[in-house]
């Protein structure tokens, strides 16, 4: 079940830690030179290397930090001067929120980007072929978005993120290009899997917590306001927060996003599109 997901040469790339992870790495031999050399002073070793991975996990807690790799907070220079703008939509797709989405989108003549889990897809596999058919793009957001992403192994991650594409790719058709870590929050075993595999880690440049957050004008204020050129907007069409009315929040706040950005003079398109 892995030949979808079979990466070309052209399509993986080499690892290369950034600075953050090679001092940590470095730091990692100091420790082990100098408790070879004095065995007495481990109490001390153990409180730095306790340290060093509490700065670590913090890190990872950031979903928009560059600190464990590459990863795309907005879009390239070049897209952000022909003033484009990416939304993004994740954990879906689900029937009752991702048709009356899609309907929006077409009104207004929009792309956007679906971040979609594995196992949700499964469910509804007509429904991602017709987000495809529309123009949209989709995207692998795992396959089945396990709250406890950030704390698995490199074996782990590799099989949720393979297994994502693997479901992705056979109902598509269309192998995945990018990556949303669930929560956006990761760890350091990620950006060597994704290298591997030739996707690029995507967060955001501005959300408005969209799942757990029901007020329509805090959230579109929010949203709105992050709207400029090269920016990527976050929502949720899967386990989004609903409004006083019981309307998922996405449908509520859309419309005014999509004429706000238009009065702004952007033009939204997919980040496959941004990248090319």
């Amino acid at each position: 079940m892995m030949t979808n997901v079979q990466v070309t040469n052209a399509q993986a790339r080499n690892w290369q830690p950034t600075l953050f992870i090679k001092i940590s790495i470095i730091l990692h031999a100091i420790l082990l030179v100098v408790l070879l050399a004095a065995p007495q002073l481990w109490p001390w070793l153990l409180a730095i290397l306790i340290a060093n991975h509490l700065v670590i996990s913090t890190v990872g807690l950031l979903p928009r930090s560059h600190w464990l790799g590459p990863n795309w907070t907005k879009l390239p220079p070049a897209a952000t001067l022909r003033n484009e703008i990416a939304l993004t939509i994740d954990d879906g797709p689900d029937p009752l929120v991702t048709r009356p989405v899609l309907e929006i989108l077409d009104r207004y003549q929009v792309k956007a980007t679906f971040f979609q889990i594995g196992d949700h897809a499964m469910k509804h596999p007509e429904l991602c072929r017709e987000i495809i058919e529309r123009g949209h793009a989709i995207e692998n957001h795992s396959q089945r978005h396990k709250l406890y992403f950030s704390l698995m192994g490199s074996n782990s991650i590799m099989r949720e993120i393979t297994d994502g594409q693997e479901t992705l790719s056979h109902i598509t058709s269309i192998r995945p290009q990018f990556f949303r870590a669930p929560a956006g929050l990761r760890n350091p075993f990620l950006e060597p899997v994704l290298s591997r595999l030739g996707l690029k880690l995507t967060s955001w440049s501005v959300r408005a917590f969209d799942t757990q957050n029901g007020n329509v004008e805090k959230v579109k204020h929010k949203l709105i306001a992050g709207l400029r050129p090269g920016a990527i907007i976050l929502l949720h069409d899967g386990n989004a927060a609903r409004t006083k009315a019981d309307e998922p929040i996405i449908l509520a706040v859309l419309p005014a996003i999509l004429e706000a950005a238009r009065e702004k003079g952007l033009h939204f398109v997919t980040l496959a599109e941004a990248a090319a």
